[in-house]
């Protein structure tokens, strides 16, 4: 099957203090520093990079499949320091999940939120999206955070909902419509 169009040539966002674009290759190495960290994955569903190659691997992933892939780069120094996916979009019910992933040593800093405060706002006026939701491990207190920050609305727990590491997780479901959106914080 082929790849949307809409995937395709990503736009930059640019936010008071990151610009939001598509990955390179060249951004291998700052991904490695941060995804590397067994403590910046502990709450995704996959390993911490053991390689610089595991890092290449996962760009040329998250720039081939359906979904779309932003790098977060701190606009100060231009660092990758983190990214962010719409994924799971169905065009035709006009919703997506957002995913979110930011290095340990820029958490706390308000990074993911000023991140899914854009990428909300780019899937409802860009995509015309009417639902964005987001999961997150129920002990993901951070994640559950950002998303209450940005407007979602806490639906439920999806009880038993993935296998990740060995083990069946619960996972914490959110969403916020577009005439939510438009109404919070704007």
């Amino acid at each position: 099957m082929a790849q949307d169009e809409r995937f395709k040539d990503l736009p930059a966002i640019e936010t008071e203090r990151l610009l939001l674009r598509t990955l390179k290759m060249e951004d291998a190495e700052d991904i490695f520093e941060w995804v590397s960290d067994p403590q910046v994955t502990t709450y995704l569903f996959w390993r911490a990079h053991q390689s610089i190659e595991d890092s290449r691997d996962f760009i040329a992933w998250v720039t081939t499949d359906d979904f779309a892939c932003w790098g977060v780069v701190l606009n100060e120094n231009s660092k990758v320091i983190g990214n962010c996916f719409l994924h799971n979009v169905n065009f035709e019910h006009k919703r997506a999940e957002i995913a979110f992933n930011i290095g340990r040593e820029y958490w706390g800093k308000g990074y993911a939120t000023e991140t899914a405060q854009a990428i909300i706002q780019f899937g409802f006026e860009r995509w015309q999206l009417n639902r964005i939701e987001g999961t997150c491990m129920v002990e993901n207190y951070a994640s559950a955070r950002v998303m209450e920050k940005v407007g979602m609305t806490l639906e439920g727990v999806l009880r038993k909902y993935v296998y990740v590491r060995g083990q069946f997780r619960d996972m914490k479901l959110y969403s916020i419509l577009r005439e939510e959106f438009s109404t919070h914080g704007r």
